[in-house]
């Protein structure tokens, strides 16, 4: 449990430097791109991070998973035919998205040359998540904190470094600002990979046990489809959820470039400001999963429950306190940060989507560790069609507009969480309250 904890205290530290920045480098893209630019910028985002998704393959889950559970001697032989594996799907995965992007329409109104950063996000990706999966599962959580530091501190760097040198129209000023994001991901990949290859190399020199390439990939497979499709859930509707907000303000007779604006102020001030604690749910979301899943191998039930209730009061203990700072100087933050007063209102009105996004990312995590993926991806589903009808049904009402968006996606994120908090109390034996009731499923 120390380790635990020093996992989460060491991520989380590293997370509140990085989240600073990533504040900052918001504060610059609002202020170069300005309401509209941001709004494109914003609007595109949620893209990119479906093409890493994809990327990624959910390695780092079903690696750290592998890790976790299994002897050391096991290690070395699971690495080897993992990074054979991820090659091959690697290059699939470059000629295809050769092939594919020039035909996706929602490239059409940014610069030629972002359908090619793609193309260079997916190698960087792809193996990164093969050494960020060994260290989170050998708990080696300084590395994933120090990457994730370097990450934010290059993109701001070159960012403001290149915004300071130069001058750029709209569509180039988002163009640099998405392959600032890329240049910051290579970093990533330099530290990552070769300090994960200084260990591969150690590791040769052990008494491996040897594991058939069969059995290695359907070991991982059986983590990494499941946990893919959960995120990629999460990543098409969270591409969707733009032009869905977009087109459902412009039923109230707002222009494009209006609903836009309202877009950027939402996703770019409010949603920034109010995610910005959410770095300690990530932080018990990477330490969460392999330690949750050599619990379950374990059959250990009194750690699971206990972890649950320690999770539950870390989270209670800083998100009741971040809301009602929002709730009480949400002007000031928008103002002062941003110079916005039009996304006060928004900050104020998404208070629940922020509260239970809080508890929602570690409860998924611990769904994940219990091996309980399917339940996750189906209340998923469930909870997200619930937001979008909302969100189209009210947001499309001129008396509604945007705050009929909004109680769509407050509506989501309450239904998900409490979904996924059921679900985890009954699987390890514990009431609603807390309380033990003596039941574990495995």
């Amino acid at each position: 449990m120390n380790i635990f904890f020093r996992g989460v205290l060491l991520l989380a530290a590293a997370a509140l430097v990085g989240e600073s920045l990533e504040f900052i480098v918001n504060m610059v893209l609002a202020r170069q791109l300005g309401e509209l630019g941001l709004g494109h910028y914003m609007s595109i985002f949620p893209t990119v991070i479906l093409i890493i998704i994809i990327a990624s393959l959910e390695l780092p889950i079903s690696i750290s998973k592998f890790v976790a559970e299994k002897e050391d001697k096991q290690h070395y032989s699971m690495l080897k035919h993992a990074t054979k594996l991820t090659l091959l799907l690697t290059l699939a995965m470059i000629v295809l998205a050769v092939i594919i992007l020039p035909f996706i329409p929602v490239f059409n109104n940014y610069h030629p040359l972002v359908r090619w950063l793609m193309v260079l996000l997916i190698p960087l990706i792809s193996l990164t998540s093969i050494a960020r999966g060994f260290f989170m599962g050998k708990q080696q959580m300084g590395k994933l904190a120090f990457s994730n530091l370097f990450r934010k501190l290059a993109q701001l760097i070159l960012l403001t470094g290149i915004y300071q040198l130069f001058s750029f129209d709209k569509e180039t000023a988002i163009l640099v600002a998405l392959a600032t994001f890329v240049g910051s991901e290579l970093v990533v990949f330099l530290y990552l990979f070769t300090a994960y290859l200084v260990q591969y190399r150690r590791m040769q020199s052990h008494t491996n046990e040897h594991l058939s390439s069969g059995e290695v990939t359907k070991s991982l497979m059986a983590v990494t489809i499941p946990t893919t499709g959960l995120r990629l859930f999460h990543a098409v509707t969270n591409a969707v959820q733009p032009f869905l907000i977009k087109y459902s303000l412009s039923m109230t007779g707002l222009s494009d470039a209006a609903a836009t604006e309202q877009f950027g102020l939402l996703a770019g001030v409010a949603i920034t400001i109010g995610f910005f604690p959410a770095f300690i749910a990530h932080s018990l979301l990477v330490v969460l999963i392999p330690t949750v899943s050599e619990a379950t191998a374990k059959k250990d039930v009194e750690k699971l429950k206990m972890l649950l209730i320690r999770v539950m009061g870390i989270t209670a203990l800083y998100g009741f306190p971040a809301v009602t700072i929002f709730l009480l100087f949400s002007e000031k933050l928008t103002v002062t940060f941003f110079h916005s007063l039009s996304a006060a209102t928004y900050l104020e009105l998404l208070w629940p989507s922020f509260l239970f996004t809080f508890f929602l990312i570690p409860l998924q995590a611990y769904l994940i560790g219990l091996g309980l993926i399917k339940t996750a991806f189906i209340q998923s589903v469930w909870a997200t069609t619930l937001s979008f009808a909302l969100m189209y049904t009210l947001g499309s009402q001129p008396s509604f507009g945007m705050h009929g968006i909004i109680i769509g996606m407050n509506a989501g994120s309450v239904l998900l969480m409490l979904l996924h908090y059921f679900s985890v109390c009954k699987a390890i034996g514990i009431n609603t309250f807390l309380r033990p009731i003596n039941h574990f499923q495995e």
